[in-house]
């Protein structure tokens, strides 16, 4: 059954006062990719789309506020269906940026990806989203027994056959980033240029699902958020809202209360005092703006220095449209440096 919303479409609720005329998100270029790429990226890692569901009128109301890049993964059960029904649907391919993902972690917390997975997952993905090619396609874990010779080599004949566009990673550091983008020089192929680790205010302290889960948030990472910045490489963030504990659900330090909203990876992930502390001084900045916690987080991780985006999952077009409004106004320095404080 296709899921259905007040009055059909979004509304503006969560708008902070004073706005009133219709804003857009804000978008990025990424090389390789001739659409502009919306900072704000739908992902489809939802209850719905996990079992496959019609979601259509959702995706047609993220595509009405303006959002235009979608992601999805092999590892998030049915949602290329979902995602591929509602294109042929629609016939909007032309105007969308899709991403996917390969090479997920199994259920007994193992890692495999190499050729054959890459090769295999990406013509299954191809078919379930009903496309000849992925724009960006990510490899979602790192996998330490393969070579970076046999990850580059395999996208590079990928792309060459026009089956993917570009290509990155999720969850890898940066070391190994540049290890496998090296190969790609010495040997005139195109390396990684996209990146999707954790970030955002709060810390993820500890690896939510298992297989390696790589973060660049906290003052322990600000090495590597320097060499991103370097780079320019675009940064995907996942779970920038640290799945809801930036969600407004519940009041700082109100651990019950928390344990409640989150589930077993947010709160192994990113339940601790230090992030408590996090969420109580975006509390009193959301109070002076008068606005959302959730808008003060994205706030937050869009004030970066690196060339950040942040896929968001949601069923309720009213908070995505609370993100999209987040895009397009950073912090500044001082309310970024408010934030961090007794932290970093």
């Amino acid at each position: 059954m296709e899921m259905s919303f007040k009055n059909g479409s979004p509304s503006t609720n969560d708008r902070p006062q004073g706005e009133s005329a219709p804003i857009r998100p804000a978008y990025g270029t990424i090389p390789g990719i001739t659409l502009p790429v919306s900072r704000v990226l739908f992902g489809t890692a939802i209850g719905p789309m996990l079992k496959g569901a019609d979601v259509n009128r959702l995706l047609d109301a993220a595509m009405a506020l303006g959002v235009n890049t979608f992601d999805t993964a092999r590892g998030y059960g049915l949602a290329e269906n979902s995602l591929g029904r509602w294109i042929a649907a629609r016939g909007n391919r032309d105007r969308l940026v899709l991403l996917s993902k390969c090479g997920n972690v199994s259920p007994r917390g193992e890692v495999c990806v190499n050729r054959q997975v890459i090769l295999t997952e990406l013509e299954q993905s191809r078919q379930a989203l009903g496309v000849d090619c992925i724009d960006i396609y990510l490899l979602h874990r790192d996998d330490p027994h393969t070579p970076v010779s046999e990850f580059i080599d395999t996208l590079n004949e990928c792309k060459a056959a026009g089956k993917i566009r570009i290509f990155g990673v999720s969850n890898w550091t940066h070391g190994r980033i540049a290890e496998a983008n090296a190969y790609a020089a010495e040997n005139g192929l195109e390396g990684f240029s996209v990146s999707s680790p954790h970030y955002g205010l709060a810390r993820q302290v500890c690896d939510p699902w298992g297989g390696d889960c790589v973060t660049v948030a906290g003052p322990e990472n600000a090495g590597a958020r320097a060499w991103y910045a370097e780079a320019g490489m675009p940064v995907i963030a996942y779970s920038s809202l640290a799945r809801g504990f930036f969600g407004g659900k519940f009041r700082a330090f109100d651990y019950e209360g928390a344990r409640q909203v989150l589930d077993g990876p947010a709160q192994k992930g990113y339940l601790c005092e230090e992030n408590m502390r996090r969420l109580r001084n975006a509390e009193i900045l959301a109070e002076k703006h008068r606005t959302t916690v959730s808008d003060i987080a994205l706030r937050y991780l869009f004030g970066s220095k690196m060339n950040v985006y942040a896929s968001i999952s949601t069923t309720n077009p009213d908070r995505l449209l609370g993100n999209i409004l987040a895009s397009v106004r950073p912090l500044t320095k001082e309310e970024t440096a408010f934030l961090e404080r007794d932290t970093e």
